[in-house]
């Protein structure tokens, strides 16, 4: 069993190299070795923070585009309404506009109407007077062809304008 334990010398000599070891590690290693892992953790806190601020901007960002898609939406719909409302006006301004020329079209087709109308009266009426004076002068010739008839007429004609 001697050979599973080191001997009193060799523990020795382990242990002074040990201590050697660690001296010398702890004058010219230890210190640039923790000053890397302490610039190693600076700089993972940096990114960490630096993720951070990101992370928030990009929330503020998210933020700002549902804000601002909201007002375009917002916009959007105005604008909407607002054509909408123009479309509708100008409809209404043209269905009165039409209405308006039709009623005038109207009101002067009337007044045409009742011009020729009241011209073709003039003409019935000065053909039926040219009619009954042709009558009339027919049946005069026709009646007033003997002498008789001429005295009789006369005569009447006289009692009549004695009586007005």
């Amino acid at each position: 069993m001697d050979f599973l334990l080191p001997a009193n010398g060799l523990l020795f000599w382990q242990v002074v190299i040990f201590l050697s070891l660690v001296f010398v590690l702890g004058k010219f290693a230890w210190k640039p070795i923790l000053s890397s892992l302490k610039e190693r953790e600076e700089s993972i806190q940096q990114a960490l923070d630096q993720a951070e601020k990101a992370k928030q901007e990009m929330a503020s960002l998210k933020s700002d585009n549902e804000k601002l898609l909201k007002e375009a939406r917002e916009e959007r719909d105005k604008i909407l309404r607002d054509a909408r409302s123009a479309a509708n006006q100008i409809h209404d301004e043209a269905q009165n506009s039409a209405k308006k020329t039709a009623d005038k079209i109207i009101a002067d087709a009337k007044a045409v109407i009742n011009t020729e109308k009241a011209a073709a009266l003039r003409d019935v009426k000065a053909q039926v007077a040219q009619f009954s004076l042709e009558i009339a002068e027919k049946l005069i010739k026709k009646n007033l062809a003997d002498d008789k008839a001429q005295k009789e007429l006369t005569e009447s004609l006289i009692k009549d304008f004695k009586l007005n």
